[in-house]
């Protein structure tokens, strides 16, 4: 908005001011540029604004200037009486928000069941103030609801201390939504629970009920953004730690899906590398080939410690598949190593495989079923023939062992 000043309240600038930075100077400056000049040294000097000539535009008010405005736009004798008093409702309403209509119904409204004695005869019931302000009883006793927990905080009046057309000074705009929801969900369990999370998480409880209510909007999201998707999967994270029918929900859609299950086995191997490499670090302890499970070398754990500090390091939106190969191959190797250069751990090591594929053979063998060779026709002359070579096989294991086996004294 243009403002027009006198130019008797205004001090020219002297002609004999030295130039200084910041200041305007007569004849520095275009004459075209005067104006934008002048306009500009006040809010660098602290002096009062000069007066512009009628044709400089003003950079900030350009757009809104409107030149039918009075001098004076906060003078109400000045405007047309309805947009005062829409200017003031306004006013009213940005400072206090809710509360200027729940205060409405705090002073008019008695619930059914109430008694109508004193002032309160004068109030009608939420459904005929419904009708009234054309909306629905359960709109107005939300409104009823809010005032009557904020008067329990002693933030407002009671109702009974409320006679109709009161005023009180009302609280702030932006505690309104710490009392009031526009949801129905909200008194149910289920919308207490989510609102009791939400202010856990720090918002508001009507921004997660709105999200819940509208499932369509959240799945839109989490499609298009990765920002949302990625704060979904962590909240399913959290949830299925303590909702097994959701882990069993998720398991049996991953195990359905060709490519999530590749991608899960191939995150399992990877877990399992780096859990192998942390395992000498914390506990200090190597897994042989074989399975043993022995002390580890210093040389060894030197160097899982050197790539368990790589991969911890990492972001998480850095994958680990790589590093965790790398480091399990190298710390696989030193462990062999360090198998084959001790006599004695080689030796039980060796003893230890041993043992393990003959406990292998002989659980496979155990389960053949010698009883349906007899009842069925099975028999084929191939068969004979591999248990024949696995019999020779086997007498010369014997015999070797044998062999080695020490003399008696």
């Amino acid at each position: 908005m243009t403002i027009a000043l006198d130019p008797s309240d205004t001090t020219p600038a002297s002609s004999s001011a030295p130039e200084e930075e910041g200041f305007w100077v007569p004849g520095a400056a275009a004459p075209e540029e005067a104006g934008e000049s002048a306009a500009a040294a006040p809010a660098e000097t602290g002096e009062p604004e000069a007066p512009a000539p009628a044709e400089t535009d003003q950079p900030e008010a350009a757009d809104h200037a409107d030149p039918a405005d009075p001098a004076d736009p906060a003078d109400p004798a000045d405007h047309d009486p309805v947009v005062v008093r829409d200017a003031e409702d306004f006013g009213v309403y940005a400072r206090t928000g809710g509360w200027t209509f729940a205060l409405k119904v705090a002073r008019s409204v008695r619930p059914g069941g109430q008694p109508a004695e004193g002032s309160a005869a004068r109030k009608v019931s939420a459904r005929a103030f419904a009708a009234l302000a054309g909306c629905s009883p359960e709109r107005v006793m939300r409104y009823y609801k809010a005032w009557d927990m904020a008067a329990d905080d002693g933030l407002v009046p009671q109702f009974e201390v409320l006679e109709p057309g009161a005023d009180i000074e009302l609280p702030d705009a932006d505690v309104w939504l710490s009392y009031y929801t526009s949801r129905n969900s909200a008194s149910s369990v289920r919308g207490q629970a989510i609102s009791a999370a939400a202010e856990a998480e720090g918002i508001r409880p009507t921004k997660a009920l709105e999200v819940a209510e509208n499932p369509t909007a959240l799945r839109a999201a989490i499609l298009a953004d990765p920002g949302t998707a990625e704060a979904a999967r962590g909240a399913l994270l959290d949830r299925m730690k303590e909702d097994p029918a959701l882990q069993t929900e998720l398991a049996r859609a991953i195990a359905r899906t060709d490519d999530l299950k590749k991608a899960v086995a191939s995150e399992a191997k990877v877990a399992d590398r780096i859990g192998y490499v942390r395992q000498i670090v914390e506990n200090g302890q190597i897994r042989t080939p074989a399975g043993q499970t022995v002390d580890a070398p210093a040389e060894v754990r030197a160097e899982a410690e050197r790539h368990l500090s790589l991969i911890d390091e990492l972001d998480d939106s850095e994958e680990a598949g790589e590093w965790a190969g790398e480091a399990y191959e190298s710390v696989r190797g030193l462990v062999a190593k360090a198998v084959e250069e001790d006599p004695a751990l080689r030796v039980q090591e060796r003893r230890t495989r041993f043992y393990s594929s003959l406990q292998k053979a002989t659980k496979v063998f155990e389960e053949l079923t010698l009883d349906e060779v007899m009842e069925e026709e099975i028999y084929e002359e191939d068969m004979l023939q591999r248990l024949e070579a696995l019999q020779e096989a086997i007498g010369s294991c014997i015999a070797a062992l044998r062999k080695a086996a020490p003399t008696a004294p």
